[in-house]
């Protein structure tokens, strides 16, 4: 790798890591905490501000991605993240939960180009001594680690400080990334001429299509959907299990979500090790059940010793499952649609995040927030076990277990749940 192409390289890395390690910071421990220990909101409030979030995130990720194709991931990354700064700053002067809302759905919108143009930077600095698959891996590398180092950066100026300065911390890694950025030499890519145009809404029907036909992709959707509505209602219920159950403090926030990111980033290291059957529909069923039983080890039992642990074995089951339902994806779709497959495979993660939100108050009033959290984890668990018969009917159509080691994809930062990535 020649010195330019490694300096150009290791400034995206950083200024990923920085920029990521601000807004979870932000997310877990300054919403978060703001909302429920700050502002006492209840199950319903913190529903409405995340499912806030998550709308305005999906609608700065369609806009982000048609900026970072017109006028490239440097310039949209670097106008972003100072563009971001005052939208940072601004969440820390809210004083009610309503202006809460409202600022976290501007903080999420502004904030998606900055997660689309960090993730689209790849392609631009490929060079002929510096292949795709390893700038990936040191993008996606920064990302994922930010996921165990910004709650934990969130839970010390909680200690020494106070919530209101995660914000601070998250307009202050964004200045310090535009500025790396900014002189980052990038390479356009090659486009493939096309005379053929498509409508955005006839390549999405296109995927739905697609997934929904093949008897393997559809399995793998769905069964991977049960993981996404299990920790869905999570959203809304977290903070108030730490408030309400456990009794504990904002601090306390930060570090269990930092012993999660510590085992989401193991998990997904295991994955090249595991036993070739793991890449099954019936390894994926598995997962997805050991996926539903990790929540009742995460908030079966107020004891933080017990959730610490709790957090790290139920984040590494997700780190592992992530990505080997990409790996069966990408392993097992029809050629030249893998495109539109993933998108609907986006969609319903999307799906799974936000429509637990809307009935989680209602049962959490109904039933309290620990058995409604503990409820949702076992439901997917047995759904899943339950599917085990029709998981060895897609292995037999597909003919193979296993997956060519170069075939086995990564993590990556977009697999984190509840995390304000888009």
């Amino acid at each position: 790798m020649k010195p330019d192409a490694r300096t150009d390289l290791y400034r995206v890395v950083a200024a990923r890591f920085l920029s990521r390690t601000g807004s979870e910071a932000a997310f877990f421990v300054g919403v978060w905490g703001k909302a429920a220990f700050d502002l006492s909101a209840t199950a319903t409030q913190l529903a409405l501000l995340m499912f806030t979030m998550g709308v305005a995130s999906i609608g700065g990720s369609f806009m982000a991605g048609a900026m970072v194709d017109r006028y490239g991931p440097r310039r949209v990354l670097a106008a972003a993240e100072v563009v971001f700064v005052p939208a940072a700053l601004a969440v820390a002067f809210a004083s009610d939960i309503v202006t809460l809302t409202a600022l976290v759905g501007i903080w999420a919108f502004v904030g998606a180009p900055v997660v689309t143009a960090g993730a689209s930077f790849a392609p631009f600095l490929r060079r002929e001594d510096l292949p795709l698959e390893r700038i990936n891996a040191w993008i996606e590398g920064a990302g994922s680690l930010s996921f165990a180092v910004g709650p934990a950066a969130g839970a010390l100026l909680v200690r020494y400080a106070s919530v209101d300065w995660v914000f601070v911390l998250d307009a202050a890694t964004s200045l310090v990334a535009a500025l790396l950025v900014w002189h980052v030499r990038i390479t356009i890519p090659e486009r493939v001429a096309t005379t053929e145009k498509r409508h955005p809404l006839a390549e999405f029907t296109r995927g739905i299509k697609t997934v929904y036909a093949v008897r393997p992709l559809r399995y793998y959707v769905i069964v991977g959907s049960l993981a996404w509505f299990a920790f869905g209602a999570f959203g809304s219920l977290e903070p108030l299990f730490f408030r309400d159950v456990v009794g504990t403090d904002v601090e306390m926030l930060g570090w269990i979500n930092s012993v999660f990111g510590v085992g989401f980033v193991v998990g997904a290291s295991l994955l090249p090790h595991i036993p070739r059957g793991t890449f099954s529909a019936r390894g994926l069923a598995v997962m997805v059940a050991l996926v539903g039983a990790g929540t009742v080890l995460y908030v079966g039992f107020p004891d933080l010793r017990i959730i610490a642990i709790g957090a790290f074995v139920w984040s590494a089951t997700i780190g592992l499952m992530e990505p080997l339902l990409r790996t069966l994806m990408h392993r097992d779709a029809p050629p030249g649609v893998l495109g539109r497959v993933m998108g609907t495979v986006e969609v319903h993660r999307r799906l799974g995040e936000l429509v637990p939100l809307t009935v989680a108050p209602a049962l959490a009033t109904a039933f309290g927030v620990q058995p409604v959290m503990i409820g949702g984890g076992i439901i997917a668990a047995l759904i899943a076990l339950f599917s085990l018969g029709e998981a060895g009917i897609v292995d037999r159509l597909v003919g193979r277990v296993g997956a060519d080691p170069d075939d086995i994809q990564g993590i990556r930062t977009s697999d984190e749940p509840l995390s304000p990535n888009p």
